[in-house]
């Protein structure tokens, strides 16, 4: 897991993370705001990626500062609001977050944080998908940015290395439980 500028990562990733970072990780900031997009590659398929990230309902399937999730509104599809149980240990106890883009062909999942007993004001998170080539082998590429208001008494970095280490464990977490997944359904590494 590396966590990257976004201009950062459009300049040290392939053309398709390019295009990728371009449309859904370039972000425009107020002056309170930090940014940051986190990346992690998993030898499991994209299509096995992507049912586990597309259930809005289910963070807690790979998510592991998630204890539990209850649908406030919808069915899981674009505007629905979840509210998410965090573990004891971290500074929150609940978060509230609407689903605000879904989209199973590109493979991109937009969700805005409207509440909870937590710091993060107005945070935006958007998560795609896309194969690449990694020495010869083809990966899943999972790319996660968010843009948030940097809490009064803290600095845009502490916020970012905050949000990154939560960020960091559940990609590293989905990446672990997906390529098992494969493991188990007998699919081989570069699928």
């Amino acid at each position: 897991m590396k966590a990257y500028s976004p201009s950062q990562i459009l300049a040290e990733r392939g053309p398709r993370a390019q295009a990728m970072g371009n449309l859904y990780h370039t972000h425009h900031l107020l002056p309170n705001q930090c940014s940051s997009l986190v990346v992690q590659t998993t030898d499991a398929p994209l299509p096995q990626v992507w049912s586990m990230v597309r259930r809005f309902d289910r963070p807690q399937s790979y998510k592991r500062f998630v204890r539990g999730c209850t649908l406030r509104r919808g069915k899981g599809g674009v505007g629905s609001v979840r509210e998410v149980n965090i573990v004891s240990g971290l500074p929150a106890e609940i978060s509230l977050e609407r689903l605000d883009k879904l989209d199973d062909d590109l493979h991109v999942m937009r969700f805005t944080v409207i509440g909870g007993d937590h710091r993060l004001a107005n945070y935006h998170s958007t998560l795609t998908l896309h194969e690449d080539e990694e020495d010869g082998v083809r990966k899943t590429v999972v790319m996660e940015s968010y843009v948030v208001d940097v809490p009064g008494g803290n600095s845009a970095g502490e916020t970012c290395y905050f949000a990154n280490t939560i960020i960091g464990f559940n990609l590293k977490a989905l990446a672990a439980v997906t390529e098992t997944m494969a493991l188990k359904a007998n699919i081989p590494s570069g699928f």
